[in-house]
């Protein structure tokens, strides 16, 4: 049976990769491939949305710091960093290397900020592990930290982008007993979510259309390359305050 709680889940995966694979490359393993690629993606995706160097990202999931190492060498910029896998968490500083940071071990839905001191809050490659109950719950917290006028920026996979089928194929055939689930939101469900929380939907990007502006190329483990514009592969949404 597929595990729904990513609190059992999670450890569990990162346990597996440690057995598999050597040294800091099991922790960065751990937020998916790519790691370098993607976390620039990421950071591309912040910073074309007027992400500015005196500004609060709050990072949930930050994992082992695919994005925080990019957003490091934005001197000024203010950063918290929340995961429930206290090593993945640790890497991220350590990769970081911002002593006025914060990293922050979190067991639930909870966002560790003060009301209405965030100017984005991300969740990439985490609601799609998670329950629509507890995604909402999230996302609910995240517009309690937020400004006025704050985004909250989330990948999702969804059963429009033909090629995310390859994800829900996976775990229906190959899934075994502990695998983490793999989630699927829906656009009038964000659109629903979006609303009951009293936010707009600003912005809705397909996984496999680039979207994100590059100022180099990338190019990914199986050779493809990226230039001009880039994609995560998932879906994005970008809700504002």
């Amino acid at each position: 049976m597929i595990e729904t709680d990513p609190l059992k889940s999670y450890p569990m995966l990162v346990g597996r990769l440690r057995d598999a694979i050597k040294g800091d490359a099991a922790l960065e393993a751990a937020v998916g491939g790519d790691f370098v690629t993607v976390g620039k993606l990421e950071y591309a995706l912040l910073t074309g949305l007027d992400l500015k160097p005196e500004q609060l990202v709050v990072d949930v999931g930050c994992g082992s710091g695919r994005l925080a190492f990019h957003l490091s060498k934005i001197p000024g910029l203010r950063y918290i960093g929340t995961d429930i896998v206290r090593e993945l968490l640790d890497h991220a500083e350590k990769l970081s290397g911002r002593p006025d940071w914060k990293f922050v071990l979190t067991d639930g839905v909870g966002i560790p900020c003060a009301d209405g001191c965030a100017d984005f809050v991300c969740f990439f490659s985490v609601l799609t592990h998670l329950t629509h109950e507890d995604s909402f719950r999230y996302l609910r917290e995240a517009r309690r930290v937020l400004k006025p006028g704050g985004r909250i920026v989330f990948s999702f996979l969804e059963f429009y982008i033909y090629s995310h089928w390859a994800v829900f194929d996976l775990s229906v055939n190959q899934g075994a007993p502990g695998d983490h689930l793999n989630q699927f939101i829906s656009r009038d469900g964000i659109a629903a979510w979006a609303h009951h929380l009293g936010m707009v939907v600003e912005q809705i990007h397909d996984g496999d259309k680039p979207h994100i502006e590059i100022d180099e190329d990338l190019t990914w483990h199986d050779g493809r390359v990226m230039r001009g514009k880039g994609n995560l592969g998932q879906s994005v949404a970008v809700l504002v305050k």
